[in-house]
């Protein structure tokens, strides 16, 4: 047998898990029970199921034992999904809750503001000069009370200081930026993002609740308006479990 002994039980239990013999929210078995199963040690069964945890598979409570992870709805981040942002608010949405297919009363954002000058790096984005002022919001969003996504968004302070879009206590926004921005009488009629697949960092991996060896999409993203970026998202981080990025070309 090739490989360390871990590997291989943790194999065996991620096979069991995703073919359904251990449902979504029970127990593993106890650790001393997949010892004798398996003819390992504890020690052996413990990195195999820290493995596991890694992967986001499951998680351990306290002494509640090795429970499986409920497995989220996986989103479909399609290329027009800011239609959702521009369209009439006829009912509230933006293009998280499109995405994630949620109503209003099942959409929950936490929120924190603050005013930063800006760095070569975010200044770059925005084509403007280093130091500029601008508020940068950090949003988790959650669908169904799971924190689905986390993001970094910043606007300049020439364009929203002293407004309502500056003023924490209107999220979330219908319409989210592209909203909030027409109300300001600027039409967002451009977003450009450019997307990787990276490994989470550990604030990343606790926000979301996913395991340090699930990867996620992190994506940087530019609206502009006429030519001018009028608002920069770097990072948005989306877990790589639970979405499939679709892109639509037309020939």
């Amino acid at each position: 047998m090739r490989g360390h002994a871990h590997e291989h039980v943790a194999a065996e239990l991620r096979e069991a898990i995703l073919r359904g013999d251990h449902p979504p929210g029970t127990r593993l078995p106890k650790h001393a029970d997949l010892a004798e199963r398996y003819g390992v040690s504890e020690i052996v069964i413990r990195k195999a199921v820290d493995d596991l945890k890694n992967r986001g598979l499951v998680e351990t409570r306290g002494r509640g034992g090795t429970t499986v992870r409920e497995r989220p709805p996986v989103r479909r981040i399609s290329m027009d999904r800011y239609h959702a942002d521009a369209g009439p608010q006829i009912v509230p949405q933006t293009s998280f809750t499109r995405d994630a297919g949620v109503v209003w009363s099942e959409y929950r954002l936490d929120k924190a503001y603050r005013w930063i000058a800006a760095d070569t790096s975010l200044a770059g984005l925005f084509g403007a000069d280093p130091g500029s002022r601008v508020l940068e919001r950090r949003f988790v969003f959650y669908a169904k009370g799971v924190p689905s996504q986390m993001s970094r968004s910043c606007l300049l302070a020439a364009d929203v200081e002293g407004t309502a879009v500056a003023d924490p206590k209107h999220e979330p926004w219908p319409g989210g930026n592209i909203g909030q921005l027409r109300s300001l009488d600027i039409e967002v009629d451009e977003v450009i993002e450019e997307t990787v697949v990276r490994m989470p960092t550990a604030e990343e991996s606790a926000i979301l609740a996913i395991g340090g060896g699930v990867p996620v999409f992190a994506i940087t993203r530019r609206m502009l308006s006429r030519g001018r970026v009028v608002e920069v998202a770097d990072p948005i981080v989306i877990p790589g479990d639970r979405a499939v990025r679709v892109d639509r070309i037309l020939l």
